[in-house]
């Protein structure tokens, strides 16, 4: 895999998968590779940098890395009290990626997602995350509906994002273990995901704008959870 961006560099390097090569720019390789033992190409054409990684957002630096290895979603439901984030089919990489940037800044436990009709974990996402998925457990699962039937069993506590819920965000207690369930961009979550959950909230919009983007909504109902969390001294 081809990962880009100054900032999706830096935490490639410092994650834990192996970086094989980098190409950069002069001033690129300056300000990011300059401690690292990576193996740097020096690249004067930014063109030629567009044409490796495939963006021509790359900052000026791209590097190889090893495949990105997924988390076990068994293993994060059985951890104590974990904080999961659940995604129902959400497509685009920008808001897979600006999503697990929040996460990983909430210190959740970890993010699944569906293997089928979603955004998987690549080099756009790291992009939009600045990083943060090379220092977060994401999972995927085949099924999400039964995911969250078994992170039920572990003892975990479901909420899910749905416009017109009548429970409001902030009335659930969120300590313990709890998968906050989001949908997909238009759709929202689909109605057997929706069953599964053992609660639907809503965030109150007080505008003219009918909904909230999913990585906005996410990044709201994440502080929340961590809010309670703190406050209780969980």
């Amino acid at each position: 895999m081809i990962v880009y961006g100054r900032n999706a560099v830096r935490e490639a390097i410092r994650g834990p998968r192996e970086v094989r090569r980098a190409w950069a720019t002069e001033r690129a390789a300056a300000d990011v590779l300059d401690r690292s033992a990576v193996g740097v190409t020096i690249v004067s054409d930014p063109a030629a940098l567009e044409r490796r990684c495939g963006s021509p957002e790359h900052q000026g630096v791209c590097v190889e890395v090893s495949a990105y290895r997924y988390a076990d979603a068994a293993e994060l439901v059985g951890l104590a009290s974990p904080m999961i984030v659940a995604l129902d089919e959400i497509q685009d990489p920008q808001n897979l990626g600006a999503v697990c940037r929040t996460a990983e800044a909430v210190g959740v436990t970890g993010v699944v997602i569906a293997e089928r009709r979603s955004a998987e974990v690549t080099a756009a996402v790291c992009r939009a995350s600045a990083g943060a998925v090379e220092h977060l457990a994401v999972a995927r699962v085949r099924n999400l509906a039964d995911f969250l039937l078994s992170a039920r069993d572990a003892g975990c506590w479901s909420y899910g994002a749905a416009a017109g819920a009548a429970v409001r965000y902030d009335a659930p207690d969120y300590r313990g273990g709890v998968v906050l369930v989001l949908g997909s961009e238009g759709r929202g979550l689909r109605p057997r995901v929706a069953a599964a959950c053992d609660q639907l909230v809503a965030l109150p919009l007080r505008g003219r704008v009918s909904s909230l983007n999913v990585s906005a909504a996410a990044a709201a109902l994440m502080y929340e959870i961590l809010r309670q969390r703190l406050d209780s001294g969980s």
